[in-house]
C-alpha cells in the first residue's frame, strides 16, 4: 500500500479518471514499475462508458427524444463534471436533469430537463420503501368541522414534478415502445408518480391540483393547502383533486393538526 494509506491513494487515483486532460497518476505503474498510460486510459474510458450507460438506463425517454449520439455526448459532459458519490449505480444521475437545464445544446428543448426529472422520480419511486396506501375512505372518518386540520403523511414512493411544459405527456409517449406522433398540447403539466403496490404509476395533474398536492405532501394542513391552491386556480375541484391523490396511493396516513 502506498504511503499515506488508501485515502491518499484514492485522492491521487480517482480525479483523473473523469478528466481526460489530466495525466496518468504517477502512482499508477505497470509491470517492473513502468508507466501504465495506456492501461489507465482504457480503465478511464471504461469508467466513463459505464456511467454513461447508467444514465441511459435511468433516462430512456430522454435518450429517445434526443437520439443516442446527442444523449451520449451530453451524458459524457455530465460525467466529467459530476463524479458519482455512491457505489450504487442507480443512485447516479440525480443532478442530470439540472445539468440538462443549463446544457447549451439542449436549449431548443426547454422541456427536456422536466422530462428527465420525471424519469428520475420514476426510478426513485420504484426503489422506495414499501408502505400501505391510505384507503380513500379514511377521510370519511373525520368529522366535517375538522377536515381542514387534516395532515397527510406522504407515501415513501410519492413524487411530484411540476412543469411549465407538457412534460408528462412527452415522457409518457417516449417511455412507450410505439411510434411517437405529434404532441398537440402545449399546456403546463405536472406528474404525480406513485407506487402503491408493485407497479409505478403516473397521473397528470392540472394547475391548482398540483400545488394542492405539493403542499399536502409537505405536511401542510388541508385547509391551508386548499386556500393556497385556490388562489392559483379559483375553479379547482378540491374533492376531485384529493380523490385523485388518494386513488393513486400518494399517502399512508392522516392525523389532525393542532
Amino acid at each position: 500500500m502506498p504511503a499515506g494509506g488508501t485515502g491518499s491513494y484514492a485522492a491521487g487515483f480517482v480525479p483523473p479518471l473523469l478528466a481526460p486532460d489530466q495525466p496518468t497518476p504517477a502512482l499508477v505503474t505497470g509491470p517492473n514499475g513502468k508507466a501504465a498510460v495506456k492501461r489507465f486510459n482504457v480503465y478511464r474510458n471504461n469508467v466513463t462508458v459505464s456511467l454513461i450507460e447508467a444514465l441511459a438506463a435511468t433516462f430512456p425517454a430522454t435518450e429517445r427524444i434526443t437520439g443516442e449520439t446527442f444523449f451520449r455526448a451530453m451524458a459524457r459532459f455530465h460525467v466529467r463534471e459530476t463524479p458519482p458519490v455512491s457505489p450504487l449505480l442507480f443512485e447516479y444521475g440525480r443532478d442530470f436533469p439540472d445539468f440538462i437545464a443549463r446544457y447549451e445544446y439542449a436549449r431548443a428543448m426547454p422541456w427536456l430537463a422536466d422530462v428527465a426529472r420525471i424519469e428520475r422520480a420514476w426510478l426513485d419511486a420504484y426503489h422506495a420503501a414499501d408502505a400501505a396506501a391510505l384507503p380513500p375512505a379514511a377521510l370519511s372518518l373525520i368529522a366535517p368541522e375538522r377536515l381542514g386540520d387534516v395532515v397527510f403523511e406522504a407515501h415513501p414512493a410519492a413524487r411530484l414534478v411540476r412543469s411549465a411544459y407538457p412534460a408528462a405527456t412527452i415522457f409518457a409517449v417516449n417511455r412507450a415502445r410505439g411510434p411517437v406522433g405529434r404532441i398537440e398540447t402545449s399546456a403546463p403539466e405536472s406528474a404525480l408518480i406513485t407506487r402503491p403496490d408493485l407497479e409505478v404509476m403516473l397521473r397528470m395533474l392540472t394547475p391548482g391540483a398540483d400545488l394542492l398536492l405539493l403542499r399536502l405532501l409537505a405536511g401542510v394542513p388541508l385547509a391551508a393547502a386548499a386556500a393556497e391552491a385556490a388562489i392559483q386556480s379559483p375553479t379547482l375541484d378540491l374533492a376531485a383533486a384529493i380523490a385523485t391523490a388518494l386513488e393513486a396511493g400518494a399517502f399512508t396516513a392522516i392525523h389532525l393538526g393542532g
